[in-house]
């Protein structure tokens, strides 16, 4: 569906552009966002791989797994069904540990595996609760964004962390309350 709402868009654009004469300017635009496009992945690759570094680094040396037991409890309260089974909170453990630093990159593998697990113990609630927590994750470090603020030449770009504190909070708060609302109409 996706590709045919991108077809669409495209298709209306060229007829739009060539109806009011604008085909040149719109051909140049193209170029111009594809070349600040590859610009800007090539900024954030090395920000990607320096955090993935970092996550990487941490598990070897042990502070991943502090990390994880300290979460422990919290992680088993939301998840109870999950507690029992150790692989499965061993990955919803560091799925969480990785947003927290902010490396939404390096969480996705651990949440894929979270998942896995939950619907392998047939955990329906569980696995609902994940992508919310994942959707709206409390970062400590928003490394992403920083990463992102300083591609673009910001001069302090850590600056955002107490406002990312705030919302993250906040939306992680929202996104519980939502969660177990549902939960109880739907049963």
């Amino acid at each position: 569906m996706l590709s045919y709402i991108v077809i669409s868009l495209y298709i209306f654009s060229v007829l739009f552009a060539a109806a009011t004469g604008q085909g040149t300017a719109a051909g140049a635009a193209v170029m111009t966002g594809a070349e600040e496009a590859v610009q800007l992945t090539l900024r954030l690759t090395g920000a990607v791989c320096l955090w993935s570094a970092v996550m990487e680094v941490l598990e070897r040396c042990g502070g991943a797994a502090l990390l994880s037991r300290a979460l422990a409890p919290l992680l088993g309260r939301l998840f109870p069904r999950a507690a029992v089974d150790e692989e499965t909170m061993a990955a919803l453990s560091e799925n969480v540990s990785a947003n927290l630093l902010g490396l939404g990159n390096a969480a996705t593998p651990a949440g894929i595996r979270a998942a896995k697990g939950l619907r392998r113990l047939n955990d329906g609630d569980g696995l609902g609760l994940l992508v919310v927590l994942n959707t709206a994750s409390i970062q400590l470090l928003p490394t992403m964004a920083a990463s992102l603020r300083a591609a673009y030449g910001a001069a302090a770009p850590f600056d955002i962390t107490p406002a990312v504190w705030i919302s993250s909070v906040c939306s992680v708060a929202a996104g519980l309350v939502a969660a177990a609302l549902l939960r109880r109409v739907w049963r």
